[in-house]
């Protein structure tokens, strides 16, 4: 992919910041996440007071992730479907109520191994649910221009909590002679660290950025048509298949980075703590210099320099058990972490419309952490039946084996179209056009477009019509086909299948700037001075059986005999 050209204004990293909504959502952020990290360590350790087994210990792990690994997809379904001031608002109040019982059970000592894991998954929960449409309202806040530098701001403010969360909820613990005691005062300050982020949402007077005039999407209809999407959506597609593979190989430096520091470099949890905090002073350095770095690379090129130091970091935690080269390379790999992450979020928001973009985030969260689940216990694995330099290196080996793979799936850059919605005259001539208006739930419905082709142009034509086929799919087919007459080889018939009357609605409702182009080039092959024909069809359902008659009895006078 071509290096991104050189604007003429440099968006100032600290643009977003002038916009009071969003500053004040990114220092809600602060707080909330400080007291999740400071949870997330004093968890971890109560824990170990309530239970000897190692199980258990790593349960608590299981506990906070596997909710965001599950709960992505749906959590942006919702998002894109339902309000998301009052999805947030109810998130969050979850949050705060998980949060409260935690804490009064852990101050009370009627905490135990269960309690302590059930109400740590629905903290998650709570967490899973909120985070797509949390970073899903970033572009209603700031103009597009200033979205990368948004983002780089929350990437950043993440970090920052990411350092001193876990050192603060280890703290506060420590301050206590008995943990449970401090894990208590910790589950506290992290319910009322949800506060600011309530308030925030609640005087938010929003303005969304698309608003369907159709009936809201069904649960389960809106994760197909993300998935659809998704499939169908070569940006997004590729977005997906760089995190997986980057993740998968970076997940061991976050899953051997303790063994190293026990093992390798026999430090304790001190050192292990300021070798964690390498990583996030250099992930922090990183979202500050992102802006500027991105006027002179483009998105690909600076994950493909960050999958070059990911290969040095991993190779230097393999062989080469100094301290001072060890601190260097974890420094980068912070820089090049933060960098290539969010240069992966701001692909993904950048390249797909408003009306699926949480949901689009909800999968790229799901990919993004099952990567890094996935990878942690494959490298975790390797390192038990052979050795941790083998496993890193292996690793490395594997950011490096992926470099073809890189070039076949480039990151967009949100330049290459327009993702604006388009014309919506369409659904009201489609209206207008019916003589008897078919029930919304009536489908499915079979879409025929003939055209009329000057031969020597079929070639052209083929390929044009295939391009629109792929967004007709992306956006709500079932089937898409192309059909050429042997008997006219000037006529051609694009027919296309979808799910019912409303879902065609909602396809056309879909419809973007940059797809008006793909369909206006291939109307643009239609000889006719007439538009090409455009015929719709519903299903004709079976009319159910008329009902059984009965056979007319002759009549009979009062003493039972005949007429």
């Amino acid at each position: 992919m071509a290096e991104t050209s050189p604007q003429s204004a440099p968006v100032s990293v600290w643009a977003p910041l002038k916009r009071s909504l969003f500053r004040n959502r990114l220092l809600a952020s602060i707080l909330s996440d400080t007291g999740s990290w400071m949870v997330d360590t004093a968890g971890t350790w109560l824990m170990t007071t309530l239970s000897t087994s190692p199980l258990h210990v790593a349960l608590m792990q299981t506990a906070a992730s596997l909710p965001v690994l599950v709960l992505g997809l749906p959590a942006g379904a919702l998002a894109d479907i339902l309000d998301r001031r009052r999805l947030l608002l109810f998130w969050v109040t979850w949050m705060v109520g998980a949060a409260s019982v935690l804490a009064i059970l852990t101050s009370a000592g009627w905490i135990g191994v269960a309690s302590l894991l059930i109400f740590t998954c629905l903290l998650s929960v709570g967490s899973a649910m909120n985070g797509p449409i949390w970073q899903g309202i970033v572009p209603e806040l700031v103009p597009r221009e200033q979205l990368p530098s948004a983002i780089a701001l929350n990437s950043a403010a993440f970090n920052i909590t990411r350092a001193i969360g876990p050192a603060a909820g280890g703290l506060t613990v420590a301050a206590f002679a008995v943990v449970a005691v401090g894990a208590g005062v910790v589950y506290w300050v992290n319910a009322l660290s949800f506060i600011g982020v309530f308030l925030v949402i609640f005087f938010w007077k929003r303005k969304p950025l698309f608003k369907s005039e159709l009936p809201a999407e069904r649960l389960a209809g809106s994760m197909r048509a993300a998935l659809r999407y998704a499939w169908h959506a070569p940006p997004l597609r590729a977005v997906l298949v760089r995190a997986f593979l980057l993740t998968f190989c970076v997940s061991g430096m976050w899953a051997l980075l303790a063994v190293v520091a026990r093992e390798d470099l026999n430090l304790g949890a001190l050192g292990y703590g300021l070798m964690n905090g390498c990583i996030g002073a250099g992930a922090v350095s990183a979202a500050i210099l992102l802006p500027r770095l991105r006027l002179r690379l483009s998105a690909d090129g600076i994950v493909r320099i960050g999958s070059l130091i990911f290969v040095t970091t991993l190779l230097v935690m393999a062989w080469i058990h100094l301290w001072v080269p060890l601190i260097v390379v974890l420094l980068m790999g912070g820089m090049a972490w933060t960098s290539s992450a969010s240069c992966m979020n701001i692909a993904v928001q950048l390249s797909v419309p408003a009306w699926v973009q949480a949901r689009s985030l909800g999968i790229y969260q799901m990919v993004f952490m099952g990567g890094l689940a996935i990878g942690s216990a494959f490298w975790g694995a390797v390192a038990d039946h052979t050795s941790t330099p083998i496993a890193l290196t292996a690793a490395a080996a594997g950011l490096l084996a992926g470099w073809p793979i890189m070039r076949k799936f480039p990151l967009p850059t949100g330049g290459e179209s327009d993702l604006s919605p388009g014309r919506l005259a369409v659904i009201s001539r489609e209206v207008s056009q019916v003589l008897n208006q078919p029930d919304p739930e009536d489908g499915p419905v079979l879409v025929t477009v003939t055209f009329r082709i000057d031969p020597a142009h079929s070639v052209e034509f083929i390929r044009a019509a295939h391009e629109l086929g792929r967004v007709r799919r992306r956006d709500g087919a079932l089937r898409w086909a192309l059909y050429s007459d042997p008997a006219d080889p000037a006529r051609y018939m694009e027919t296309y299948l979808v799910e019912s009357w409303l879902e065609r609605q909602r396809q056309i409702e879909r419809f973007t700037v940059a797809d008006h182009a793909i369909r206006n080039r291939v109307f643009s092959f239609h000889l006719d001075p007439d538009p090409p024909v455009v015929s719709r069809m519903i299903l004709a359902q079976m009319p159910p059986p008329l009902p059984a008659q009965g056979k007319l009895s002759p009549s009979r006078d009062s003493d039972g005999k005949s007429e």
